[in-house]
């Protein structure tokens, strides 16, 4: 007898991703499967200097899961690209390191994140910054421009993560670096998470096998430097917090350096 796989449908995982992330641009203060604002982004490291520079409201839509600008090395300027960089709090500190001489570029897919990141950019003055709608599987950024790619708690949300890593490899000049925090598991998800769009958007059902997402990076040309476990997140909702123990699902923050 023959039997049919449940496939995601990534019209609604779109949808449910741009659905949550503009509640989180729109009204941080609300509650969702994840912590966000400014006690999230210390608890994972984020230093308070850093924090003080930068507009107050991207940091209150700050919904990353770890903390990875020690390992990112970036040095006056240098050329940025955020994946999916949401209210800008990543891009803003990133924009503060590489200085005038600098820039970094946003990519988001989610129109409120967008247009509440480029007010605050030119509010607070932040010449060296850009934000652009795009989709991370395929970016509006040309080839060999990048000295470093970021992202924090974004490609999870990704159906084709290994297009994610190519297209990161094409922007980076040769011995760029990538620099990132995301949710992995340690086993396999099962069809039933895989196939929710809620899940996915909440950064747990996306979320791929560790030894998998590191296979991945490398495909894609990476070599991988550091990989470190954050532990100081953890979810919030108790569908989230099963998961957590069930399958392993944990944040972690790593290095990898394109071939150069």
């Amino acid at each position: 007898m023959a039997t049919t796989r449940a496939t995601l449908n990534t019209d609604e995982l779109t949808t449910r991703v741009k659905e949550m992330y503009r509640e989180v641009a729109d009204h941080p203060e609300r509650e969702f499967h994840f912590h966000t604002g400014r006690d999230l982004a210390e608890r994972l490291g984020y230093p308070s200097q850093d924090l003080d520079a930068i507009p107050a409201e991207a940091i209150a839509s700050f919904a990353g899961v770890g903390y990875y600008f020690d390992l990112a090395g970036l040095a006056p300027g240098d050329t940025v690209v955020d994946l999916g960089s949401g209210s800008g709090m990543d891009s803003f500190v990133a924009a503060r390191k590489v200085g005038s001489a600098g820039r970094v570029v946003g990519i988001d897919m989610t129109d409120a994140q967008l247009h509440k990141a480029q007010r605050l950019a030119e509010q607070a003055g932040f010449v060296n910054v850009e934000f652009c709608d795009g989709q991370i599987e395929q970016l509006p950024v040309r080839a060999e421009s990048a000295d470093v790619v970021i992202s924090n708690g974004v490609i999870n949300l990704s159906p084709e993560k290994g297009k994610v890593f190519v297209e990161a490899a094409r922007v980076l000049r040769a011995g760029g670096r990538l620099a990132i925090a995301d949710i992995v598991t340690s086993i396999q998800l099962p069809e039933g998470v895989t196939c929710n769009a809620s899940l996915w958007a909440a950064c747990i059902g996306g979320a791929m096998q560790r030894d998998d997402y590191r296979e991945a990076i490398e495909s894609a040309g990476f070599s991988i430097e550091v990989v470190r476990d954050n532990d100081q997140y953890h979810f919030v909702s108790e569908s989230a917090a099963n998961a957590t123990k069930t399958y392993g699902v944990r944040s972690v923050s790593i290095l990898a350096r394109k071939a150069g």
